[in-house]
């Protein structure tokens, strides 16, 4: 069979695992990030996590781990400059987009035998270089993240629906927004390996608004989400694979035509809510009181 071609080579097994693991875990965050409007925070932090990518070879340890506390250092201090208001939130993700890259581009030039070279497969993803320790990792990160969004979805549904009535009710809402930030750093970090941190953001976001032109509910749009996610992500590195292409570029322009065929699909979709909507509106109004004669 054509695709079960690729499963004869370990590394494309090691691959293929991390991208099933990588497409159900970042919609998992992304479906939070579009609800707050933070759909760019992945960006950021994903430049954040370059140095700690760079770190990683400048101390002779793992890149995947160090990246993994810097990215989660570097998006809860947004987090707080966004709550304590001393910086606007697109300020704050601007500091972590310059800082970020500017760092990760000095330190590794600082490590022995270092240069900007070695930070290409994780600036855009390689298929080849999914390591078994890359893996382990991958899965601690993914059950995390599928830990935190799935076994707390009411309470960070609810905070980010509306801080304030959150708030109200009595949930931690800080505690929460740091959680979220943490698992956003977690998941840009799993999804280095394959689609780059220059893309990653695109597997949180796409796939949600994918999903949304066709469901109703947040579970139906979070399960929905997390399929395409895994639907693009398997495509792009068997495709990768075969044509010798780049596999992060692949995934989201794959991704992206999904997007766009179901958007173009779910048109009739909207127009017939759209009419219905409106017939409700016209029979839910209150009919008009004549004038009184004089």
């Amino acid at each position: 069979m054509f695709f079960f071609e690729v499963l004869d080579y370990p590394f494309m097994q090691r691959a293929l695992l991390a991208a099933v693991l990588i497409g159900v875990a970042a919609p998992a965050v992304g479906i939070y990030l579009v609800q707050r409007r933070q759909a760019l925070m992945g960006d950021g932090i994903g430049h954040v996590a370059l140095t700690g990518v760079a770190l990683g070879f400048l101390l002779n340890t793992n890149p995947v781990w160090m990246a993994v506390a810097v990215s989660a250092l570097g998006a809860v201090i947004m987090e707080l400059l966004r709550s304590w208001g001393r910086a606007r939130g697109d300020i704050a993700l601007a500091m972590l987009f310059y800082g970020g890259m500017a760092g990760g581009v000095m330190i590794i030039n600082l490590a022995p035998g270092g240069s900007t070279a070695n930070l290409t497969s994780y600036l855009w993803g390689s298929v080849t270089t999914v390591s078994p320790g890359d893996i382990t990792a991958i899965l601690w990160l993914s059950g995390f993240v599928l830990l935190i969004c799935l076994g707390l979805r009411r309470q960070l549904f609810a905070v980010c629906q509306d801080e304030e009535f959150a708030r109200v009710t009595g949930l931690p809402v800080r505690t929460l927004n740091l959680l979220l930030a943490v698992t956003a750093a977690a998941t840009v970090t799993v999804a280095m390996r394959v689609v780059g941190l220059l893309l990653v953001s695109a597997l949180m976001v796409i796939p949600v608004v994918a999903a949304q032109q066709v469901t109703r509910s947040f579970a139906m749009t979070l399960g929905a989400a997390a399929f395409i996610g895994v639907l693009v992500s398997v495509s792009g590195t068997v495709t990768s694979y075969y044509q010798d292409v780049p596999p992060g570029a692949t995934i989201v322009l794959i991704a992206l035509g999904l997007f766009v065929t179901v958007s173009l699909l779910a048109l009739p979709l909207a127009r017939r809510r759209a009419r219905r909507a409106a017939e409700r509106e016209t029979v839910a109004a209150p009919a008009p009181v004549p004038a009184a004669r004089p």
